[in-house]
């Protein structure tokens, strides 16, 4: 790690458990939380020569999926400009350069900055919140991270279908409330959904996460693999969870 990095007001390096690496997060702004990680450790047997991420924020996918699988090349595509700043600072500070490209731009226009159909793996934690539900008084960057002011997960699926070839796979993790939405709306652009994992908080617990691998032109058939339970009891991750995180 290079620990020579410089570091601006209000940020900090946060160990990822993985490779050594570590991560620039701002405390004031958004920090990835356990969605992320656990939509990494899903993803993690993704294959292919490149990787998209779309809506990377500082970073966090495409630094875990280097960290976690053999695929060459990661892009990682960001809106917001301080979040990007801190994603490439993160890429230089673990000596990803060669690896992991960041790219400033909007999701909406991702078709005209990448060639289409050339992406073997997509992943994205998107904002999970409609329009103004659940809005609160947080800064923008949150609000940009957690509800959909900037792009709809329809927008999403639409440019994933674009820039995925023929039987490249989708990762996604969101919330199960709008689960019906999301099957549909892949399903409309071509992106059959393939497997399935509910995540729960605790075992007697309803589900507050869901992850999903789609495949562009795949054959309807799915596989909904067992449940994902996070704590034992409070503050006491299952094993499954202390795995993923690297632990």
């Amino acid at each position: 790690m290079n620990k020579n990095i410089a570091l601006k007001d209000g940020e900090r390096i946060d160990d990822l458990q993985r490779n050594g690496y570590g991560i620039i997060q701002n405390s004031k702004k958004f920090c990835f939380g356990m969605d992320a990680v656990l939509l990494s450790g899903f993803a993690r047997e993704a294959a292919g020569e490149r990787l998209l991420d779309l809506g990377t924020g500082t970073g966090i996918i495409p630094i875990l999926m280097e960290a976690k699988t053999k695929i060459p090349h990661l892009i990682g595509l960001e809106i917001q400009p301080e979040s990007a700043d801190m994603a490439r600072r993160s890429v230089v500070l673990n000596g990803l350069e060669e690896k992991i490209s960041i790219v400033e731009g909007d999701i909406k226009e991702a078709d005209r900055i990448f060639e289409a159909a050339s992406f073997d793996c997509i992943t994205s934690n998107p904002p999970y919140m409609i329009g103004q539900h659940g809005l609160t008084g947080d800064n923008e960057a949150k609000m940009i991270a957690r509800h959909e002011v900037l792009v709809t997960f329809e927008e999403i699926a639409a440019v994933t279908e674009k820039l995925l070839r023929t039987g490249g796979h989708f990762y996604l993790v969101h919330r199960p409330f709008r689960l019906a939405e999301i099957m549909t709306t892949l399903s409309a652009h071509h992106l059959e959904p393939k497997r399935m994992q509910l995540v729960y908080p605790f075992v007697d617990k309803e589900p507050n996460m869901v992850l999903i691998e789609a495949v562009r032109g795949g054959n309807p058939r799915m596989t909904v693999e067992k449940p994902l339970i996070v704590y034992q009891e409070p503050g006491v991750y299952m094993p499954e969870i202390l795995e993923v995180y690297g632990y």
